[in-house]
């Protein structure tokens, strides 16, 4: 099973979680838009990433439902992103190999830095 909850309402709006099992892209629309794309998995480093900007997703809802979604703009880039989680990809993935680079050795030198600090 393949999992994931998504909500893209704002700050002021209703939360509206979007429970999406086993996703899979059937679709995506021949314009691309371009999103500032953080994440958890690597903390305080964003970078602009070009995707399409429609994609048409099948998956089942949390009683087993298939359902099929049609996204645009910030839904369409955010379930992107998360569906790329679930391949093992990463938006870093998706920008420059010098950048992701760069981005790599950042984490790498903190990782030894934090490893070679005494633990309190």
């Amino acid at each position: 099973m393949r999992l994931l909850v998504a909500d893209v309402s704002g700050k002021d709006e209703e939360k509206r979680p979007l429970v999406i099992v086993n996703p899979k892209i059937v679709a995506t629309g021949d314009d691309a838009s371009v999103y500032e794309e953080g994440c958890l998995s690597i903390p305080d480093y964003y970078a602009e990433v070009e995707r399409p900007a429609s994609v048409t997703v099948a998956y089942q809802d949390a009683h087993g439902h298939k359902h099929e979604l049609v996204a645009e703009g910030l839904l369409a880039t955010c379930l992107q992103h998360e569906i790329d989680h679930l391949n093992g990809i990463l938006f870093i993935d998706h920008i420059s190999r010098l950048k992701r680079e760069m981005v790599i050795r950042k984490f790498r030198k903190l990782a030894k830095e934090r490893a070679e600090k005494p633990a309190l």
